[in-house]
């Protein structure tokens, strides 16, 4: 089952003369569960596709269904609380709140909507993560990849249909950088998680379902690496 559908998606920013193609009618599915990376290099628009798949940026034309749902045919609040429940993001430099403990930053979507934090999957998830001695910290309290483990935590809380990633080592050792790589495919295989990283690291999109190559705002190449 698909559970991510992108049509002839576009983005172009500026007009006229001084505007600039930062994606090109892309089109491409996810199929639930699937492992894909999407690569390229500085300037090729896959940061740009991110933004889109993600809801954070608006497109010029096309259309992006998550989960059957055309996202960007939701009015701004709808898709605000879309994005919160279905997409999961994480980034290179973690974005955590930094006045918030770990235990509030997981668990921050779940608040956000106003639904109470099912704790259950909030043990499994912290335990998985191995941050139950941390529960009480400050992101300034932890290392790099222990943030990077609570914006996975944070991403996951809410079982979104998908989870995007973007550059999710960038910022890491290459201990820390295994080890995030670890949890995001373990979550992708035992809990049936669709994974979408952007990374510019070949040795982690070899380890993808799926290879996706962005070369000046289009798809070069879509090769699957394990069927």
């Amino acid at each position: 089952m698909d559970i991510l559908k992108i049509e002839n998606l576009s983005k172009v920013y500026g007009k006229g003369e001084t505007a600039v193609k930062a994606l090109d009618d892309v089109s491409f599915t996810v199929k639930k569960g699937e492992f894909v990376a999407i690569i390229g290099p500085s300037g090729s628009g896959k940061s740009t596709l991110l933004h889109l798949l993600g809801g954070v940026d608006q497109p010029s034309s096309g259309k992006v269904f998550v989960d059957h749902t055309d996202m960007y045919e939701l009015n701004e609040t709808k898709l605000a609380i879309f994005r919160r429940r279905q997409i999961g993001l994480i980034y290179q430099f973690y974005n955590l709140i930094p006045i918030l403990t770990v235990e509030e930053n997981i668990t921050l979507p779940m608040l956000l909507d106003d639904h109470k934090v099912d704790k259950n999957q909030l043990d499994k998830i912290v335990g998985i993560l191995r941050l139950q001695n941390r529960l009480k910290h400050l992101p300034n309290q932890l290392s790099g990849g222990q943030q990077q483990r609570v914006s996975i935590g944070r991403a996951l809380i809410s079982n979104p249909a998908i989870m995007l990633a973007d550059e999710p080592t960038g910022n890491l050792d290459s201990k820390n950088s295994s080890e995030i790589i670890e949890l995001l495919k373990m979550f992708n295989k035992t809990y049936n998680q669709t994974l979408i990283v952007i990374t510019h690291d070949e040795r982690i999109a070899l380890q993808a379902d799926r290879v996706i190559s962005i070369e000046d705002g289009r798809i070069a190449k879509n090769e699957v690496i394990r069927p």
